[in-house]
């Protein structure tokens, strides 16, 4: 068994309530959890309306089949938010 595991920082300069960024963060989780059949959750920095923490993990029997789900999800991610990634933690276990 495999387990991947990503950890999505962000930053959206353009949200100015946590109502906002909460509207933001919920539509991303649940199309990647629909789409991808993942485990994901904002994880980080909740009280902070301009910083996204988005951490996800998938399961599978191949390290390289955990890599493409945690790139496909990143890439997903990428397109369906203006927010800015910061940074990405990925781990293999």
């Amino acid at each position: 068994m495999v387990i991947g595991a990503c950890t999505v920082y962000m930053t959206a300069e353009w949200v100015f309530s946590l109502k906002d960024k909460r509207m933001i963060v919920k539509s991303i989780i649940e199309k990647a959890r629909h789409k991808f059949n993942i485990s994901i959750a904002e994880v980080d920095r909740q009280d902070f309306h301009k910083n996204i923490v988005i951490g996800f993990a998938c399961v599978t029997n191949e390290s390289s089949h955990a890599n493409s789900i945690i790139e496909n999800v990143i890439k997903f991610i990428e397109n369906n938010t203006d927010a800015v990634i910061d940074d990405i933690d990925i781990e293999i276990l």
